[in-house]
């Protein structure tokens, strides 16, 4: 289930929601003021780079090596 983050027109609190996938905000409330409807926020996940191995893996087509030197 994944978490959303809200903030709340009333009183500015942000705040974190587990909830399903494309479930409205109708009933979530803001745990501050106890305001309906708080405002859903875009928060993006962030990619470290590694992959599932845990080694860090490159996208880079260049090399070292090359005519340009």
């Amino acid at each position: 289930m994944p978490i959303y983050e809200y903030k709340c027109a009333n009183c500015n609190e942000v705040f974190d929601e587990f909830q399903s996938m494309g479930a409205s905000n109708d009933n979530v409330k803001c745990p501050k003021c106890g305001a309906l409807k708080p405002e859903r926020l875009f928060s993006a996940f962030a990619s470290s780079g590694l992959s599932s191995g845990g080694s860090v893996s490159s996208a880079s087509s260049c090399s070292s090596t090359g005519p340009f030197t």
